[in-house]
Protein backbone atom coordinates (compact mmCIF):
# COMPACT_ATOMS: atom_id res chain seq x y z
CA UNK A 1 0.00 0.00 0.00
CA UNK A 2 1.23 3.51 -0.84
CA UNK A 3 2.42 5.91 1.86
CA UNK A 4 2.61 9.68 1.64
CA UNK A 5 6.33 9.73 2.37
CA UNK A 6 6.91 7.74 -0.84
CA UNK A 7 5.54 10.55 -3.01
CA UNK A 8 7.59 13.19 -4.77
CA UNK A 9 4.56 15.22 -5.85
CA UNK A 10 1.17 15.16 -4.13
CA UNK A 11 -2.14 16.76 -5.08
CA UNK A 12 -4.62 17.16 -2.21
CA UNK A 13 -8.30 17.89 -2.81
CA UNK A 14 -10.19 19.67 -0.01
CA UNK A 15 -13.99 19.68 -0.02
CA UNK A 16 -16.17 22.58 1.07
CA UNK A 17 -17.70 20.66 3.97
CA UNK A 18 -14.24 20.27 5.54
CA UNK A 19 -13.19 23.87 5.05
CA UNK A 20 -16.40 25.75 5.84
CA UNK A 21 -18.72 25.26 8.80
CA UNK A 22 -22.05 24.13 7.43
CA UNK A 23 -24.18 26.06 9.92
CA UNK A 24 -22.30 29.35 10.31
CA UNK A 25 -20.69 29.58 6.88
CA UNK A 26 -17.40 30.50 8.58
CA UNK A 27 -13.98 29.08 7.82
CA UNK A 28 -12.87 26.22 10.10
CA UNK A 29 -9.70 28.03 11.13
CA UNK A 30 -8.26 25.36 13.44
CA UNK A 31 -8.73 22.67 10.80
CA UNK A 32 -7.01 24.81 8.19
CA UNK A 33 -4.06 25.40 10.53
CA UNK A 34 -3.74 21.64 10.97
CA UNK A 35 -3.76 21.16 7.21
CA UNK A 36 -1.02 23.80 6.93
CA UNK A 37 1.08 21.78 9.39
CA UNK A 38 0.57 18.72 7.20
CA UNK A 39 1.64 20.62 4.08
CA UNK A 40 4.76 21.87 5.86
CA UNK A 41 5.50 18.31 7.03
CA UNK A 42 5.18 16.91 3.50
CA UNK A 43 7.38 19.65 2.05
CA UNK A 44 9.88 18.90 4.78
CA UNK A 45 9.93 15.32 3.46
CA UNK A 46 10.94 16.73 0.07
CA UNK A 47 7.54 16.49 -1.66
CA UNK A 48 5.92 19.08 -3.91
CA UNK A 49 2.35 19.84 -2.78
CA UNK A 50 -0.55 21.24 -4.80
CA UNK A 51 -3.90 21.92 -3.12
CA UNK A 52 -7.19 21.79 -5.05
CA UNK A 53 -9.59 23.58 -2.76
CA UNK A 54 -13.34 24.02 -2.79
CA UNK A 55 -14.89 26.65 -0.56
CA UNK A 56 -15.06 29.93 -2.46
CA UNK A 57 -18.81 29.78 -3.09
CA UNK A 58 -19.51 28.47 0.42
CA UNK A 59 -17.52 31.35 1.95
CA UNK A 60 -18.92 34.01 -0.36
CA UNK A 61 -22.56 33.08 0.00
CA UNK A 62 -22.41 33.75 3.75
CA UNK A 63 -20.82 37.16 3.25
CA UNK A 64 -23.47 38.10 0.68
CA UNK A 65 -26.32 36.71 2.77
CA UNK A 66 -27.39 34.20 0.14
CA UNK A 67 -29.65 31.32 1.24
CA UNK A 68 -28.26 27.81 1.92
CA UNK A 69 -30.21 26.46 -1.05
CA UNK A 70 -29.32 25.87 -4.71
CA UNK A 71 -28.11 29.14 -6.20
CA UNK A 72 -28.68 30.55 -9.67
CA UNK A 73 -25.54 30.63 -11.85
CA UNK A 74 -25.06 34.37 -11.47
CA UNK A 75 -25.46 34.09 -7.68
CA UNK A 76 -22.87 31.31 -7.53
CA UNK A 77 -20.45 33.37 -9.60
CA UNK A 78 -20.97 36.41 -7.38
CA UNK A 79 -20.41 34.28 -4.27
CA UNK A 80 -17.27 32.80 -5.83
CA UNK A 81 -15.89 36.26 -6.62
CA UNK A 82 -16.25 37.28 -2.97
CA UNK A 83 -15.16 33.93 -1.56
CA UNK A 84 -12.05 33.48 -3.71
CA UNK A 85 -10.38 36.48 -2.08
CA UNK A 86 -11.09 35.15 1.40
CA UNK A 87 -10.05 31.62 0.50
CA UNK A 88 -6.72 32.70 -0.96
CA UNK A 89 -6.00 34.97 2.00
CA UNK A 90 -6.83 32.19 4.46
CA UNK A 91 -4.34 29.81 2.84
CA UNK A 92 -1.71 32.53 2.67
CA UNK A 93 -2.10 33.33 6.36
CA UNK A 94 -1.85 29.72 7.61
CA UNK A 95 1.08 28.73 5.38
CA UNK A 96 3.19 31.87 5.75
CA UNK A 97 4.29 31.02 9.35
CA UNK A 98 5.84 27.84 7.91
CA UNK A 99 7.82 29.88 5.39
CA UNK A 100 5.65 28.66 2.50
CA UNK A 101 4.63 30.91 -0.38
CA UNK A 102 1.14 30.37 -1.80
CA UNK A 103 -0.18 31.02 -5.30
CA UNK A 104 -3.77 31.14 -6.51
CA UNK A 105 -4.46 29.31 -9.80
CA UNK A 106 -7.98 29.48 -11.27
CA UNK A 107 -8.83 27.13 -14.12
CA UNK A 108 -11.72 25.92 -16.26
CA UNK A 109 -12.32 22.69 -18.18
CA UNK A 110 -11.15 24.43 -21.35
CA UNK A 111 -7.69 24.83 -19.82
CA UNK A 112 -7.17 21.07 -19.95
CA UNK A 113 -8.99 20.25 -23.19
CA UNK A 114 -7.19 22.90 -25.25
CA UNK A 115 -3.56 21.82 -25.78
CA UNK A 116 -2.13 25.33 -25.80
CA UNK A 117 -3.86 26.22 -22.52
CA UNK A 118 -2.90 22.83 -21.09
CA UNK A 119 0.78 23.46 -21.79
CA UNK A 120 0.55 26.96 -20.31
CA UNK A 121 -1.12 25.59 -17.16
CA UNK A 122 1.47 22.84 -16.88
CA UNK A 123 4.37 25.27 -17.30
CA UNK A 124 2.95 27.67 -14.69
CA UNK A 125 2.29 24.97 -12.10
CA UNK A 126 5.67 23.34 -12.74
CA UNK A 127 7.45 26.67 -12.26
CA UNK A 128 5.56 27.39 -9.04
CA UNK A 129 6.33 24.05 -7.39
CA UNK A 130 9.94 24.14 -8.61
CA UNK A 131 10.29 27.49 -6.83
CA UNK A 132 8.88 25.99 -3.63
CA UNK A 133 5.42 27.58 -3.76
CA UNK A 134 2.17 25.75 -2.97
CA UNK A 135 -0.44 26.42 -5.69
CA UNK A 136 -4.04 26.67 -4.49
CA UNK A 137 -6.12 25.55 -7.46
CA UNK A 138 -9.84 26.06 -7.88
CA UNK A 139 -12.31 26.13 -10.71
CA UNK A 140 -12.79 29.69 -11.97
CA UNK A 141 -16.43 29.84 -10.91
CA UNK A 142 -16.66 33.57 -11.60
CA UNK A 143 -16.50 33.02 -15.37
CA UNK A 144 -17.15 29.31 -15.99
CA UNK A 145 -20.47 28.42 -17.61
CA UNK A 146 -21.90 24.91 -17.68
CA UNK A 147 -20.24 24.25 -21.05
CA UNK A 148 -16.72 24.83 -19.71
CA UNK A 149 -17.10 23.54 -16.15
CA UNK A 150 -15.67 20.51 -14.46
CA UNK A 151 -18.58 20.76 -12.07
CA UNK A 152 -16.79 19.07 -9.21
CA UNK A 153 -13.33 19.33 -7.69
CA UNK A 154 -12.74 15.57 -7.57
CA UNK A 155 -12.31 15.44 -11.34
CA UNK A 156 -10.54 18.80 -11.37
CA UNK A 157 -8.04 17.45 -8.82
CA UNK A 158 -7.44 14.37 -10.97
CA UNK A 159 -6.80 16.52 -14.02
CA UNK A 160 -4.39 18.72 -12.04
CA UNK A 161 -2.59 15.56 -10.86
CA UNK A 162 -2.21 14.42 -14.48
CA UNK A 163 -1.12 17.89 -15.61
CA UNK A 164 1.68 18.17 -13.05
CA UNK A 165 2.74 14.50 -13.19
CA UNK A 166 1.83 13.83 -9.55
CA UNK A 167 2.40 10.35 -8.18
CA UNK A 168 -0.31 10.61 -5.50
CA UNK A 169 -3.74 12.25 -5.33
CA UNK A 170 -5.48 12.46 -1.94
CA UNK A 171 -9.21 13.22 -1.79
CA UNK A 172 -10.06 14.51 1.68
CA UNK A 173 -13.73 13.65 2.00
CA UNK A 174 -16.57 13.19 4.47
CA UNK A 175 -16.24 9.40 4.12
CA UNK A 176 -13.28 7.22 5.04
CA UNK A 177 -13.03 5.33 1.79
CA UNK A 178 -14.93 3.49 -0.91
CA UNK A 179 -17.72 1.19 0.30
CA UNK A 180 -19.61 -1.66 -1.34
CA UNK A 181 -22.80 0.28 -0.53
CA UNK A 182 -23.77 3.45 1.31
CA UNK A 183 -22.71 2.72 4.92
CA UNK A 184 -25.39 5.08 6.23
CA UNK A 185 -28.09 2.91 4.68
CA UNK A 186 -26.57 -0.57 4.66
CA UNK A 187 -25.05 -2.00 7.88
CA UNK A 188 -23.37 -4.73 5.81
CA UNK A 189 -21.48 -2.26 3.61
CA UNK A 190 -17.74 -2.91 3.66
CA UNK A 191 -14.87 -0.57 2.97
CA UNK A 192 -12.16 -1.51 0.48
CA UNK A 193 -8.57 -0.91 1.62
CA UNK A 194 -7.12 -1.25 -1.90
CA UNK A 195 -8.71 -1.27 -5.35
CA UNK A 196 -6.41 -2.46 -8.12
CA UNK A 197 -8.85 -2.06 -11.01
CA UNK A 198 -12.11 -0.17 -11.46
CA UNK A 199 -14.37 -2.94 -12.71
CA UNK A 200 -18.06 -2.68 -13.72
CA UNK A 201 -18.87 -4.27 -10.35
CA UNK A 202 -16.98 -1.50 -8.52
CA UNK A 203 -18.71 1.17 -10.61
CA UNK A 204 -22.11 -0.33 -9.80
CA UNK A 205 -21.40 0.13 -6.08
CA UNK A 206 -20.94 3.91 -6.37
CA UNK A 207 -23.76 6.18 -5.30
CA UNK A 208 -24.54 9.80 -6.10
CA UNK A 209 -25.07 11.13 -2.59
CA UNK A 210 -23.06 14.22 -1.79
CA UNK A 211 -23.09 16.03 1.53
CA UNK A 212 -24.22 19.49 2.45
CA UNK A 213 -22.02 22.10 0.82
CA UNK A 214 -20.16 19.64 -1.41
CA UNK A 215 -21.27 18.47 -4.84
CA UNK A 216 -19.08 15.40 -5.29
CA UNK A 217 -20.50 11.92 -4.76
CA UNK A 218 -18.74 8.57 -5.03
CA UNK A 219 -19.31 8.40 -8.79
CA UNK A 220 -17.24 11.53 -9.34
CA UNK A 221 -14.54 10.06 -7.11
CA UNK A 222 -14.41 6.93 -9.25
CA UNK A 223 -14.17 9.11 -12.36
CA UNK A 224 -11.28 10.92 -10.71
CA UNK A 225 -9.64 7.60 -9.85
CA UNK A 226 -9.88 6.41 -13.46
CA UNK A 227 -8.18 9.57 -14.68
CA UNK A 228 -5.47 9.47 -12.04
CA UNK A 229 -4.48 5.79 -12.09
CA UNK A 230 -4.51 5.71 -15.88
CA UNK A 231 -1.83 8.40 -15.79
CA UNK A 232 0.32 6.57 -13.23
CA UNK A 233 -0.94 8.44 -10.16
CA UNK A 234 -2.17 6.51 -7.11
CA UNK A 235 -5.28 7.92 -5.43
CA UNK A 236 -6.67 7.72 -1.89
CA UNK A 237 -10.08 8.56 -0.47
CA UNK A 238 -9.98 9.29 3.25
CA UNK A 239 -12.05 11.08 5.89
CA UNK A 240 -10.62 14.56 6.30
CA UNK A 241 -12.33 16.24 9.24
CA UNK A 242 -9.58 15.45 11.81
CA UNK A 243 -7.20 18.30 12.54
CA UNK A 244 -4.21 16.79 10.69
CA UNK A 245 -5.82 14.59 8.04
CA UNK A 246 -2.70 13.89 5.96
CA UNK A 247 -0.60 12.89 8.97
CA UNK A 248 -3.53 10.72 10.10
CA UNK A 249 -3.55 9.00 6.70
CA UNK A 250 0.18 8.35 6.96
CA UNK A 251 -0.34 6.94 10.46
CA UNK A 252 -2.91 4.40 9.27
CA UNK A 253 -6.30 6.16 9.20
CA UNK A 254 -9.02 4.39 7.25
CA UNK A 255 -8.75 4.96 3.50
CA UNK A 256 -9.18 3.34 0.12
CA UNK A 257 -6.13 3.39 -2.15
CA UNK A 258 -6.53 3.02 -5.91
CA UNK A 259 -3.25 1.64 -7.25
CA UNK A 260 -1.52 3.36 -10.16
CA UNK A 261 -0.91 1.79 -13.55
CA UNK A 262 2.77 2.50 -14.32
CA UNK A 263 4.31 5.83 -13.37
CA UNK A 264 3.25 9.38 -14.39
CA UNK A 265 6.17 10.05 -16.74
CA UNK A 266 5.82 6.76 -18.61
CA UNK A 267 2.07 7.26 -18.96
CA UNK A 268 2.51 10.79 -20.28
CA UNK A 269 5.14 9.77 -22.80
CA UNK A 270 2.91 6.94 -24.00
CA UNK A 271 0.08 9.43 -24.49
CA UNK A 272 2.30 11.75 -26.52
CA UNK A 273 3.74 8.90 -28.60
CA UNK A 274 0.23 7.75 -29.57
CA UNK A 275 -0.76 11.11 -31.07
CA UNK A 276 -0.85 11.76 -34.80
CA UNK A 277 1.80 14.40 -35.60
CA UNK A 278 0.69 17.54 -37.42
CA UNK A 279 4.15 18.48 -38.65
CA UNK A 280 7.85 17.74 -38.45
CA UNK A 281 11.00 19.39 -37.14
CA UNK A 282 14.43 18.28 -38.36
CA UNK A 283 17.28 18.54 -35.86
CA UNK A 284 21.07 18.56 -36.24
CA UNK A 285 23.57 16.10 -34.75
CA UNK A 286 24.21 18.30 -31.73
CA UNK A 287 20.50 18.31 -30.91
CA UNK A 288 20.32 14.53 -31.35
CA UNK A 289 23.01 14.10 -28.68
CA UNK A 290 21.28 16.59 -26.39
CA UNK A 291 17.90 14.88 -26.74
CA UNK A 292 19.37 11.44 -26.07
CA UNK A 293 20.94 12.79 -22.87
CA UNK A 294 17.53 13.99 -21.64
CA UNK A 295 17.66 17.66 -22.69
CA UNK A 296 14.87 19.79 -24.17
CA UNK A 297 14.87 20.72 -27.86
CA UNK A 298 16.07 24.30 -28.31
CA UNK A 299 15.49 26.33 -31.50
CA UNK A 300 19.25 26.42 -32.15
CA UNK A 301 19.26 22.68 -32.85
CA UNK A 302 16.44 22.81 -35.43
CA UNK A 303 17.37 22.94 -39.12
CA UNK A 304 13.98 22.39 -40.75
CA UNK A 305 10.25 22.80 -40.09
CA UNK A 306 7.38 21.38 -42.15
CA UNK A 307 3.62 21.09 -41.72
CA UNK A 308 0.91 23.31 -40.29
CA UNK A 309 0.62 23.16 -36.50
CA UNK A 310 -0.26 25.33 -33.55
CA UNK A 311 1.08 25.63 -30.05
CA UNK A 312 0.54 22.41 -28.12
CA UNK A 313 0.19 20.26 -31.23
CA UNK A 314 2.20 17.03 -31.63
CA UNK A 315 5.10 17.15 -34.11
CA UNK A 316 7.52 14.46 -35.23
CA UNK A 317 11.22 14.97 -34.43
CA UNK A 318 13.48 13.83 -37.27
CA UNK A 319 17.25 13.37 -37.27
CA UNK A 320 19.56 14.82 -39.95
CA UNK A 321 19.00 11.78 -42.20
CA UNK A 322 15.21 11.98 -41.92
CA UNK A 323 14.82 9.10 -39.46
CA UNK A 324 12.23 9.62 -36.73
CA UNK A 325 13.64 10.11 -33.24
CA UNK A 326 10.28 10.60 -31.54
CA UNK A 327 7.69 13.30 -31.16
CA UNK A 328 6.60 16.00 -28.77
CA UNK A 329 4.21 18.85 -28.07
CA UNK A 330 5.52 22.07 -29.56
CA UNK A 331 5.48 25.34 -27.69
CA UNK A 332 5.43 27.32 -30.92
CA UNK A 333 3.31 27.47 -34.08
CA UNK A 334 4.80 26.26 -37.38
CA UNK A 335 5.33 29.86 -38.50
CA UNK A 336 7.06 30.79 -35.24
CA UNK A 337 9.19 27.63 -35.29
CA UNK A 338 10.34 28.36 -38.84
CA UNK A 339 11.28 31.90 -37.84
CA UNK A 340 13.37 30.93 -34.82
CA UNK A 341 14.95 27.68 -36.11
CA UNK A 342 18.72 27.71 -35.88
CA UNK A 343 18.74 30.66 -33.48
CA UNK A 344 19.70 30.93 -29.82
CA UNK A 345 16.91 31.17 -27.25
CA UNK A 346 18.02 34.68 -26.26
CA UNK A 347 17.28 35.83 -29.82
CA UNK A 348 13.63 34.72 -29.79
CA UNK A 349 12.13 38.01 -28.60
CA UNK A 350 13.96 40.02 -31.27
CA UNK A 351 12.88 37.57 -34.00
CA UNK A 352 9.23 37.25 -33.01
CA UNK A 353 8.65 40.66 -31.46
CA UNK A 354 7.53 39.17 -28.14
CA UNK A 355 9.08 36.97 -25.43
CA UNK A 356 8.91 33.21 -25.88
CA UNK A 357 9.85 30.04 -24.06
CA UNK A 358 13.46 28.88 -24.25
CA UNK A 359 12.61 25.40 -25.54
CA UNK A 360 10.78 24.58 -28.74
CA UNK A 361 9.78 21.24 -27.19
CA UNK A 362 10.35 20.69 -23.48
CA UNK A 363 11.75 17.32 -22.42
CA UNK A 364 8.64 16.64 -20.31
CA UNK A 365 6.49 17.01 -23.45
CA UNK A 366 8.59 14.63 -25.55
CA UNK A 367 8.54 10.90 -26.24
CA UNK A 368 11.69 9.49 -27.88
Amino acid sequence: MATLTDAKRIVVKIGSALLVDRDSGDLRADWLKGLAEDVAWLKGQGADVILVSSGSIALGRGVLGLPPTELALEQSQAAAAVGQIRLARAYEEVLAPHGITTAQVLVTLEDSTDRRRYLNSRATLETLVTMGAVPIVNENDTIATDEIRYGDNDRLAAQVAVTVGADQLILLSDVDGFYSANPNDDPDARRYDVIGAITPEIEAMAGDAGSGLSKGGMKTKLMAAKTAIGAGCAMAITEGSVLRPLKALQDGANATWFTAHGDPQQARKGWIAAMKPKGEVVVDEGAVKALKSGKSLLPAGVSGVTGVFGRGDPVAILGPGGHKLGQGLTRYTAKEAFTIKGHRSDEIEALLGYPGRAALIHRDDMAL
